[in-house]
């Protein structure tokens, strides 16, 4: 079936009580009820971009994931009595269409706010406008670090761990297990793959220039990544660090393979899905590849008695029975829609995006239940970085197994 390029969701209740979190701190005091734009006495609009379509289809399920989420909350009761109305177009991972359903999402929907919008370069073609504009684009579902700038894009936050912490992980872990190794790195050639470039690098210090032998590329419109490959095999690479979105790091894991070149592989957790990577991949080729995370696993069994998976798997099974529990995007997308729920419940009647963005700063130990155990989500008013530590993983073949400690790669 054809998917659909607008979808439309009406849902609501509180975030902690239907997502098996803590419960919500007190409800705010009622005061004069004040709201902005797509805000009704029983409704709040929020738009949405994702990927449907295009090279980065796999991330489709992540919209369809929020929807999910948002109709459960409606069916419960709805954010302080009001329904959420979600609309979500396609944007195909083309920045151009970005602005244009982004555009219609503000000018024309008058939605609330932006929930939760999928992509490095998607997101950063708006990230203007939408600060122009002062319509919060809230918890972007990327991993770029300049979303972390409360000063010069008060409008914007992030959510997920950022793509230089995580690059500089990597780093510490070569440094520490591979000493002198000879490093290829893979990634996407605009800002989502130059942040992890830049992570790595600086994680190395003065030991970049010696251990990067080379630094790959490729456009999102590219056919294959097979020439880079092959080209890190050639130049003697014993370490490849892998930030690929899932089409194309399945593609390298399956090139790798078939060269029978066997480096120390690291591979990003934007493309660490079992459904969306690995599989595609070939499970038999990922063994032994090594990533980092910090939402749980749901092909892992070691979460089978845990309340947040049980949660998880319920909701899965009620709202999206067609969803793969294989694929970490359909635990991404209710986590970072919770956190959606929970500022807006904070906001209690003063639904202003002022306020919103107040709120979205102020958030103090919040847990979801698919984030890894002692993993929580703080911001402040100049702390726009929610989620901060991960922990690594092994691919034994079969699942991941997460080893080590929580882990923070601060970036100065």
């Amino acid at each position: 079936m054809k998917q659909p390029t607008r979808r439309t969701i009406l849902s609501a209740a509180p975030a902690a009580l239907a997502f098996g979190a803590p419960l919500l701190s007190a409800r705010p005091a009622r005061a004069a009820k004040s709201s902005g734009p797509g805000v009704t006495d029983t409704t709040i609009k929020i738009g949405n971009t994702c990927f449907y379509s295009g090279p980065a289809s796999s991330y489709g399920t992540i919209g369809r994931a929020m929807a999910a989420y948002y109709k459960m909350v409606n069916e419960q009761g709805g954010v302080n009595g009001r329904k959420i109305i979600f609309i979500s177009y396609d944007d195909a991972y083309s920045p151009p269409k970005t602005v244009e359903m982004t555009r219609k999402l503000v000018e024309q929907d008058q939605v609330f706010l932006d929930a939760g919008p999928l992509g490095t370069p998607t997101n950063s073609a708006i990230w203007h406008y939408m600060n122009q504009h002062k319509v919060p684009q809230l918890f972007v579902s990327t991993g770029a670090t300049k979303w972390d700038d409360p000063k010069g894009h008060p409008w914007t936050i992030g959510w997920q761990p950022n793509y230089q912490s995580e690059g500089r992980i990597y780093a510490a872990y070569v440094l520490e297990h591979k000493p002198d190794g000879k490093i290829g790195v893979l990634y996407q050639d605009d800002d989502f793959g130059k942040d992890y470039l830049k992570g790595i690098v600086d994680g190395l210090g003065d030991k970049a220039a010696a251990m990067l032998k080379v630094k790959a590329s490729y456009e999102t419109t590219d056919a294959t990544v097979d020439s880079e490959i092959i080209g890190m095999k050639a130049a003697g690479c014993d370490v490849f660090i892998n930030t690929a979105i899932p089409k194309f790091a399945a593609q390298s894991i399956r090139k790798a393979a078939e060269l029978e070149w066997k480096p120390l592989h690291i591979l990003s957790s934007i493309g660490n899905s079992v459904a969306a990577t690995l599989q595609p991949a070939g499970l038999e080729n990922c063994k032994g590849i090594l990533s980092d995370f910090y939402l749980k696993d749901p092909t892992d069994p070691a979460w089978k008695d845990d309340p947040g998976y049980k949660w998880w798997v319920a909701f899965m099974d009620k709202y999206y029975p067609g969803g793969d529990k294989t694929d970490g995007g359909n635990v991404y997308g209710p986590s970072n829609a919770a956190t959606i729920v929970q500022v807006l419940q904070q906001c209690g009647d003063d639904l202003t995006r002022e306020n919103v963005m107040k709120q979205a700063a102020n958030l103090r130990d919040f847990r979801v239940p698919m984030l890894l155990p002692g993993i929580t989500i703080n911001t402040s008013p100049s702390d726009f970085a929610p989620v901060k530590q991960v922990q690594m993983g092994r691919f034994d073949g079969e699942r991941w197994r997460l080893f080590g400690p929580l882990l923070t790669g601060a970036v100065g």
